[in-house]
């Protein structure tokens, strides 16, 4: 159906141009969740709406069927000082759209919500499709992708869309942030006096330096593990009692957050508490008939080191979308309009026939 491919393309583009003129940081996402609402409803669709979140499912969803998820976000980050263009201005200068949020991950939501359009009234799909464009995926926020979830049912498979310039991420590394106290004793620096907690802490940090899980992966590589704060003492002829540093946590498939935090509290002799143990690593199994199919298309396969709403679902996914994540949360961010023309074209090649 190339006439209705040409004209959602079309009006996917008009409405990136729309969500990028109207800011949408991170809890901030009303006005764009109104656009997206409204293009769905104007499209004959039946969009629902929790909090930020707004999705909608095929005409005939069918319970019996399996469910593809369709997933991306449409917050933002706030932009920095060094952009030469209006970041919500949606400039078009030949084929290239620049502005905030329009390769992370504006390009990538139309595109999804072009495909969901494409096959809204198949009474033939062998499958369901939902489309959920959702909030605070900048932070990962409680109020996002997680908390829609449980209104969404069973989700066989989800597509996650994010910039990955079509190719799939069929791994992603997790994150955990841990905060470390080491304890100690004060006395005077002139005396053999107290028990350093910087030393203490010093000891800690070389283990976590040197240590190595023994599980890396082929996609993904090994945890890794980076000290990347450290603060102690109040003034220079005090021994510290106290010192505290955060570690920077990435996980491979092998390992969940919880495993690597028990492993690191086992090991240290500093208090360990890990901020948050919900982004852990994902992974989709490369035989996966959405991988092979994707592949026999000609869409290479990858482990991606960056972060998406992949984090948070307990099922199989892929990440892939149009646009390249080189360019997000940079100035004068953009996107091509044949990286969307394209993606719309890959995603619809990709579910047309699938047999989950």
């Amino acid at each position: 159906m190339p006439e209705l491919t040409e004209r959602l393309t079309k009006e996917a583009i008009e409405l990136l141009i729309r969500l990028i003129k109207t800011p949408s940081f991170s809890r901030e996402e009303t006005a764009t969740a109104e656009l997206i609402a409204d293009f769905l409803q104007s499209h004959g669709a039946q969009p629902q709406r929790e909090g930020n979140n707004v999705w909608a499912v095929n005409k005939h969803f069918d319970a019996a069927k399996p469910t593809v998820l369709l997933n991306s976000h449409h917050d933002t980050v706030k932009p920095g000082t060094t952009w030469t263009y209006d970041p919500f201005g949606a400039v078009v200068e030949d084929e290239k759209l620049i502005g905030l949020g329009s390769n992370d991950a504006g390009g990538c939501a139309v595109s999804l919500l072009a495909t969901f359009l494409y096959f809204y009234e198949r009474p033939d799909l062998p499958f369901n499709l939902i489309c959920a464009i959702t909030a605070e995926e900048e932070i990962s926020g409680a109020n996002g992708i997680s908390s829609l979830l449980p209104r969404l049912g069973k989700i066989d498979v989800g597509i996650v869309g994010e910039p990955t310039q079509m190719d799939m991420a069929i791994a992603e590394k997790g994150l955990v942030v841990l905060d470390c106290t080491a304890h100690g004793q004060t006395g005077h620096a002139a005396r053999n006096e107290g028990e350093n907690a910087l030393y203490k802490a010093l000891s800690d940090i070389q283990w976590l330096q040197q240590y190595r899980f023994p599980n890396s992966s082929e996609l993904l590589g090994p945890v890794k593990m980076t000290v990347t704060q450290i603060q102690a003492g109040t003034q220079h002829n005090v021994v510290p009692d106290t010192c505290r540093f955060v570690v920077d946590v990435r996980t491979n498939e092998f390992y969940s957050n919880e495993e690597v935090v028990r492993t690191v509290q086992a090991h240290l002799k500093s208090e360990v508490v890990p901020r948050s143990v919900r982004l852990n690593s994902s992974r989709i199994d490369p035989d996966h008939v959405l991988v092979r199919k994707g592949v026999a298309l000609g869409r290479k396969t990858y482990g991606s080191a960056t972060m998406s709403d992949q984090a948070l679902m307990p099922f199989s996914t892929v990440k892939m979308g149009p646009g390249d994540s080189a360019r997000s949360h940079t100035p004068d961010e953009y996107i091509y309009l044949y990286e969307i023309r394209g993606g719309i074209k890959a995603y619809i090649e990709l579910l047309e026939g699938l047999q989950l």
